[in-house]
């Protein structure tokens, strides 16, 4: 969502880099080229003010001087006001209260707020190993109930039934009941959203945040609604107690402002974003590895989460033990490696918080061509037999048109895969050997699905 942003402020950068020494005039330069990218990502006006007003004086300050040059300077200085302005470090749920912990979830209809119930639910039944309750106040909405009681269904996390003839304070206070009785650790209620703000829903949201006291009131907001999404904060703020904002569809293709804004016109902390359709697609918010990645700095920290959370740590020692033994990698463990790679969010969503050059390269990636480059992939290793698996040298001509029309592609797209698989298996090697990561990295390009 943020690439123009990154782009822009990556060319201030490089712009400076040309200079000798940080003055008056290449600051106001490079300062009225952060202003306008800001501006173009739809970050709020008075944010941008204050963001570049305090770049300017940092950066004319004694603090830059020294060994940096300017383009080392002005980087640190700018990350350093992102992670302010976007609050300075995570704040986590704050769940320290006598059982059930009441979560209440507000916001505008079509902002995400049901599928952010459903993410919420899996992240504390499955990291903070919590017996959660989820329950649908919204009567509105057609569906609504059902969608609810469908992801809990998936989650295998508890669902409170409701009816939509039932007024939702009293389907929020049967639900605490509940809660209470069947000794619950977490209830989070979903609430009903409206297309505008209105003055029905305002009185009806603060009814529910009156009877059930949640110990966290949470707003979800749509980051692709841009401006809007800071004034719909901004009017909720005003209405509830709010204590933090999830901000969903982060990896959506609008300008991604509200990201940056947020927190300053709300006061309020992110505490998570939504990325994808997918339920393990919410993330804890960490201003200090966003500013990174904004700066194409990449967010290692990030990464190593993702793949320690969807490594099978059982799959990956089999595969060690199996190279060092000396059996070598064939085309199950190829496979196995792709399905790994799936769970960990695709291969473009890892490359994206690399820094430097693998970052970049992710972006000439469609995400949805790389999905269907590796469904091709495993329906082609699918196609083979467990012989041919083991032994790829035996596969040539006839099997190799064999295993096309088994798979529904062309000779050609099998070919590719067994090269693929080849610069693979060579880079599996290195990895053994001395040295071998820095080697696996840098050959890392040619295993990207659609490049």
């Amino acid at each position: 969502m943020l690439d123009n942003l990154t782009n822009r402020l990556s060319g201030v950068i490089k712009t400076l880099r040309g200079h000798a020494r940080l003055t008056e005039d290449n600051i106001a330069d490079a300062m009225r080229e952060v202003r306008m990218a800001l501006l173009e990502a739809d970050v709020a006006l008075p944010v941008v003010k204050n963001f570049v007003a305090s770049v300017k004086e940092r950066a004319l300050g004694q603090e830059v001087m020294g060994s940096l040059t300017p383009g080392q300077a002005i980087i640190g200085v700018v990350h350093e006001e992102l992670v302010k302005l976007m609050g300075a470090q995570n704040d986590a749920l704050n769940l320290a209260a006598v059982p059930p912990a009441i979560v209440l979830m507000a916001g505008l209809q079509g902002a995400g707020k049901t599928t952010t119930v459903g993410k919420l639910a899996k992240l504390l039944k499955e990291k903070h190993k919590k017996k959660v309750l989820v329950v649908s106040a919204d009567v509105y909405r057609p569906a609504a109930i059902e969608q609810l009681q469908t992801l809990a269904k998936q989650l295998d996390v508890e669902f409170f039934p409701s009816d939509p003839s039932q007024k939702p304070v009293a389907i929020a206070l049967a639900a605490v009941d509940h809660a209470k009785r069947h000794f619950f650790d977490v209830l989070l209620v979903d609430t009903a959203g409206r297309l505008a703000i209105d003055a029905a829903m305002m009185e009806e949201i603060k009814a529910l945040h009156a009877a059930v006291k949640p110990v966290e009131t949470l707003f979800v907001v749509d980051a692709m609604q841009g401006q809007d999404a800071v004034n719909t904060a901004q009017a909720f703020n005003e209405a509830l107690p709010l204590t933090g904002v999830v901000l969903t569809k982060l990896d959506g293709d609008s300008r991604g402002g509200a990201a940056l804004s947020v927190r300053h016109v709300t006061g309020k902390p992110i505490k998570f974003i939504g990325v994808g359709e997918k339920l393990t697609g919410l993330e804890p918010f960490h201003p200090e590895r966003m500013a990174s990645r904004i700066l194409g700095m990449g967010d290692v920290l990030s990464l190593i989460e993702d793949v320690q959370k969807g490594m099978d740590q059982a799959e990956a020692l089999k595969m060690a033990k199996k190279l060092k033994s000396g059996k070598g990698f064939d085309l199950e463990d190829f496979k196995a490696q792709i399905q790994q790679m799936r769970k960990m969010g695709g291969m473009v969503s890892l490359m994206e918080k690399m820094p430097g050059q693998l970052g970049q390269l992710a972006k000439g990636v469609q995400g949805a061509d790389a999905d269907k480059a590796v469904n091709r992939i495993e329906g082609i290793i699918n196609s083979m037999t467990p012989q041919e698996r083991a032994k790829p040298d035996l596969i040539k001509a006839s099997r190799k048109r064999r295993i096309a029309a088994g798979s529904g592609v062309t000779v050609q797209e099998v070919n590719r895969l067994l090269k693929q698989f080849e610069e693979t298996q060579k880079m599996m090697k290195q990895f053994t050997a001395k040295g071998g990561i820095s080697k696996l990295m840098r050959g890392m390009k040619g295993m990207l699905p659609g490049m």
